[in-house]
């Protein structure tokens, strides 16, 4: 995370109410995949497009009225930070979650995991973190579980490989 980023939301967070803030945070993510688009990095980064047609296109964007959110663009295009607005909206996210002490992770899997699992996974993290807890499951090569919740700084990982190994390890120790 861009320490940019950070003293923008700092000032974010103590110049706007919630209401604003969540109107905000919701823009900004809207915005951040447009940011792995070619065309879309192309008009932004392009010194043949104005100012203030930047701003337009960004506004249309975000599709808000709000003249503090409003502002707040004119200012990155001022500065031309419009490149920190997906590190912008994860800081935001982060600071969002911490305030009410609700956060978002990721179980990976060999295979998918059913809903009734992952609720019951979500509920054990939940006590353990005295916060509430959300997870969404992708599957991928992975062979085990693990558990990531970025915002907490949080990793738990379960490879069936490594369990074999030091069931193997243990054996021959034995032995």
């Amino acid at each position: 995370m861009s320490d940019i980023a950070k003293k923008y939301v700092k000032a974010l967070i103590n110049s706007m109410n919630d209401k604003e803030i969540g109107t905000l945070s919701k823009g900004l993510d809207s915005m951040t995949g447009a940011f792995k688009n070619n065309k879309f990095l192309a008009i932004i980064h392009s010194p043949d497009v104005s100012r203030v047609q930047k701003e337009e296109f960004i506004r249309g964007l975000i599709n808000t009225k709000d003249e503090k959110i409003i502002n707040f663009i004119k200012l990155l295009i001022s500065k031309d930070r419009l490149d920190e607005i997906p590190s912008i909206a994860h800081e935001l996210q982060n600071r969002i979650a911490l305030k009410n002490n609700t956060f978002h992770g990721v179980l990976i899997s060999g295979k998918k995991v059913t809903k009734e699992k992952l609720k019951d996974i979500e509920s054990v993290l939940s006590k353990k973190f005295d916060s509430a807890i959300k997870l969404e499951n992708k599957v991928s090569d992975y062979n085990g579980m693990k558990v990531e919740i970025e915002s907490l700084g949080v990793e738990i990982g379960l490879s069936t490989d490594r369990l074999k190994q030091q069931i193997a390890q243990t054996i021959l120790n034995a032995i």
